[in-house]
């Protein structure tokens, strides 16, 4: 099949290369960022540039909800929608690059790897996992500011607003207790480093229904995309139209809500076993912060509480390892009391210090 065929299967229809001068500021934006980003890493400037030139790049039709720019691993190309401009381009292509950087061939040129993504099985896993992965990755590249914002009912900070919002904000917890070096290796060389090290920190089981969970929050926002499409035809009747409008809505719901378990999951798994590997009063305290700073990752609702309560839960659960390590329980007159100290950040946590203060003293 021939590659223009295999383009419109997704509805893109190319319009013309890009001009050498374009792909060169491209490259040369690109391969300046990575250096930049990268700075202890193997990369080098000019094989950066060589390697980005030697792309197929084309302006092309593509139709409404699909990305702006989209690698095309079958020839090494990226097509960009028509109409942006340089600087767009300049910045998308960092994305489209990571996805020509990681990808693992075969003999017969079939993919087999791609980041986070194996596709050796009988079915593919990580597709989502790794484009969530590869956006942050990007947005970290440009340097990209928090921005606050709101989808589905969940409210969130997020280098990425535009893309992947919701999977990045995931992605970004995952990291956070990983490490984003681990996360920056496994998805640009394509190995399993960051999938072990999560498993090593939580489970296989957890690992494995985080990946799904990501697949399926992916999966119903393109139904969503098309949903709308479909509502944007003129000839529906209002039982068409009703019909799209509730799978849209059955759709929020499947986003919301696989957002909320998998972020819960996420910081559950990982600080209860936590627990069996602290062996000092030191150990204890760095657990405290880590968990109290992962308060800026997560993606609130109105009624969101569980994070609050999981804290004031795992405090205790800290209290009985204190008591376990030093031989005393917390509450002995010695200054404050660790679970003083404790109760009252949960209390700051929560916007009650002072009654808990005058409560616990």
């Amino acid at each position: 099949m021939s590659i223009e065929r295999d383009l419109k299967k997704d509805g893109i229809t190319m319009i013309e290369p890009l001009d050498t001068l374009s792909v060169t500021l491209i490259a040369k934006f690109v391969a300046e960022k990575f250096i930049s980003f990268f700075p202890f890493s193997h990369f080098r400037y000019h094989n950066l540039f060589v390697k980005i030139s030697r792309l197929g790049m084309y302006t092309a039709n593509m139709p409404e909800g699909m990305s702006e720019a989209n690698y095309f691993y079958k020839n090494s190309s990226i097509y960009f929608k028509k109409g942006l401009s340089i600087d767009e381009m300049k910045e998308l292509t960092i994305h489209e690059f990571i996805h020509h950087f990681q990808e693992i061939k075969d003999q017969k040129g079939n993919l087999y790897r791609l980041g986070l993504c194996d596709f050796t099985g009988m079915k593919i896993r990580g597709m989502a996992l790794n484009e969530a992965a590869v956006q942050f990755i990007s947005s970290q590249i440009l340097k990209k500011q928090k921005d606050y914002v709101k989808y589905y009912g969940i409210e969130f900070s997020t280098t990425t607003p535009s893309y992947y919002p919701l999977l990045c904000n995931l992605i970004r917890q995952m990291s956070y207790l990983v490490g984003d070096s681990i996360l920056y290796d496994s998805t640009l060389h394509s190995n399993d480093t960051f999938k072990n090290a999560f498993i090593h920190l939580t489970s296989k089981t957890t690992f494995s229904q985080i990946e799904k969970n990501f697949d399926k929050i992916l999966e119903a926002e393109e139904k969503i995309i098309y949903a709308t499409s479909h509502l944007k035809q003129d000839e529906l009747n209002e039982k068409e139209i009703a019909k799209a409008s509730t799978q849209i809505e059955i759709y929020k719901k499947v986003i919301h809500d696989t957002f909320m378990e998998t972020q819960n999951k996420i910081f559950t798994s990982y600080f209860d076993k936590n627990l069996t590997n602290l062996y000092s009063v030191q150990d204890i305290e760095d657990c405290r912060k880590k968990l109290y700073s992962y308060k800026d990752l997560l993606g609130t609702t109105e009624n969101y509480t569980y994070f609050n309560d999981y804290y004031i839960y795992y405090m205790s659960k800290l209290d009985e390892v204190y008591e376990q390590i030093t031989g005393q329980t917390s509450l002995v007159a010695y200054k404050r009391s660790l679970w003083q100290i404790l109760f009252s950040k949960i209390a700051k946590l929560l916007g009650k210090a002072s009654e808990t203060e005058n409560l616990y003293n």
